[in-house]
């Protein structure tokens, strides 16, 4: 027969596990959601960048020459 010392403990161990579980999976969700973001931002900057690469060579492919 298990003691009431005893099962406490493994009460309290599967408490603490179970916890750690669930609180590795909600600190890999958010790290995941972090990084997504992150890339989200990342790729939003870079496209705005060649737009504004692509709008400097436009405008001066456009351009005429001034005569002197």
């Amino acid at each position: 027969m298990v003691g009431r010392f005893e099962r406490n403990k493994d009460v309290i161990q599967e408490v603490t596990e179970s916890t750690a579980t669930h609180v590795g999976a909600i600190a890999s969700i958010i790290a995941g959601a972090v990084r997504d973001v992150t890339r989200e931002i990342g790729d939003l900057i870079t496209e705005g960048i060649e737009m504004r690469e692509a709008s400097r060579k436009a405008r001066t492919d456009h351009e005429e020459p001034e005569e002197k």
